[in-house]
């Protein structure tokens, strides 16, 4: 009985660490299975993540809802809005002071008028871009994320080859409507352990 109960906690211990069990996802948005990363990494990538997170939470609950976090080797990638350029000055501050971070890249937007017009244009781009990127067989889509905002959409994840990575900000520059592309591909030669 007591190696059993011993068994149930260390998974649920475990279970927690981990993220979304049921999805298959780390916390940084890229499949397990896919993703060219150690395991080692994608850990300490989610545990940063999950820190990152915290921490703004306890600055300013509001931040929890209104800026997205991506840890990706170690590199940290801020989204969202913010009311002035205060808040975000402090927010890049804070993410900076996390244990491991090797850069800090802040594409936080300085809250204006909503538009519904503007959501709906931004979420019809993202959509495309994603189904393009699932369409082609030489993208693996599942080790990318896509934010779009005022038609200008954002990329960050890990590309296999060189090839890949131009493919992936071509087809971006491609939809209809977009006005720039900000992309934070890295290369798997260029993180630090990859997985064997």
């Amino acid at each position: 009985m007591k190696n059993k109960l011993l068994l149930l906690l260390t998974f649920c211990i475990l279970g927690s660490c981990v993220g979304s069990a049921s999805k298959g996802v780390f916390g940084t948005g890229v499949s397990i299975a896919l993703d060219p990363r150690s395991l080692g990494t994608q850990i300490d990538d989610s545990i940063m993540q999950k820190n990152l997170i915290a921490r703004l939470t306890l600055k300013e609950k509001s931040y929890f809802l209104s800026i997205k976090t991506q840890v990706l080797d170690g590199h940290i990638i801020l989204t969202g809005n913010v009311n002035n350029p205060e808040e975000k000055l402090q927010i890049t501050k804070i993410a900076w002071e996390t244990l491991g971070a090797r850069s800090v890249k802040n594409d936080i937007k300085i809250k204006e008028k909503f538009s519904f017009k503007r959501s709906a244009k931004d979420v019809l781009i993202t959509s495309q871009l994603k189904t393009a990127m699932i369409l082609d067989r030489e993208i693996k889509a599942s080790n990318y994320n896509i934010d779009t905002y005022k038609k200008k959409i954002f990329i960050y994840g890990i590309a296999i080859t060189p090839e890949e990575r131009k493919k992936v900000i071509n087809e971006a520059k491609n939809i209809l409507d977009v006005e720039d592309v900000v992309a934070s591909i890295f290369l798997v030669e260029d993180l630090r352990v990859q997985k064997n």
